[in-house]
């Protein structure tokens, strides 16, 4: 189901380092996409449903300069992609072969994409910082995709920094990096991530006070008391 704005707002005041916890106590390890970092310092978290793409490795009859004009193209891709949606890419981790540059992504920006995450690298990097648009990547280099990469297609499940992304997962990117959250758990974490997040913000002001760390984090029953009280005298 579609991500509504009261959700994304949620979601939006859930740290990435939060959601890794919750999922990790249901059971789910794998969900922080590698590789993926924010491009600009100091990048402000973001939330939306994921728009895939996917990158297999160059063949040189395939990964051609004319290959972009090909129905199967990164710039139909992005004229596919719906607003608020982040754009996930499997690069395969190639980090010689940037798979968009700055015309692409001033595109995807003026398309109303709320960001782009890949595992691999963008280029044109100060063109691409111009338009904008928030990305989440390894860094960059100076070769087209076609150097490195060759395009598939859009709208599939993809592997991307060792992650497994569905269409329409949610995706929450901070300066932490980029997790995902399969469908079946968005409801699990705009339930118990507040919570986590009040409980954490708890503790650290129990550290600054002074308190000691053994039966604080994690919190013992008498502790467990003190927190349930101290919500009770809000």
């Amino acid at each position: 189901m579609p991500l509504s704005s009261q959700q994304i707002e949620t979601l939006k005041h859930i740290s990435t380092a939060t959601i890794t916890t919750v999922l990790l106590k249901k059971g789910l390890r794998n969900v922080w996409i590698r590789g993926s970092r924010p491009l600009r310092p100091g990048q402000t978290r973001l939330v939306g449903p994921a728009f895939t793409l996917r990158f297999v490795p160059a063949r040189e009859d395939l990964a051609t300069p004319e290959s972009w004009s090909k129905p199967i193209s990164t710039r139909t891709a992005i004229e596919a992609m719906p607003e608020g949606c982040i754009t996930v890419v499997d690069a395969m981790g190639v980090t010689d072969a940037g798979i968009f540059g700055d015309i692409l992504c001033a595109r995807m920006a003026k398309r109303g994409v709320t960001a782009l995450v890949t595992d691999g690298v963008v280029r044109d990097l100060e063109g691409c910082l111009g338009t904008g648009l928030p990305i989440w990547c390894n860094g960059a280099a100076a070769p087209p995709s076609v150097a490195g990469l060759t395009f598939v297609n859009w709208g599939e499940p993809i592997g991307c920094g060792g992650v497994a992304v569905f269409p329409d997962d949610v995706i929450v990117a901070d300066q932490d990096g980029a997790v995902l959250i399969p469908q079946a758990f968005v409801e699990t974490i705009l339930k118990e991530g507040p919570e986590q997040e009040a409980i954490e913000g708890w503790i650290v002001n129990e550290v600054n006070n002074g308190a000691e760390l053994p039966g604080l984090y994690p919190m013992n029953e008498a502790t467990k008391a003190r927190y349930a009280a101290s919500k009770s005298k809000k």
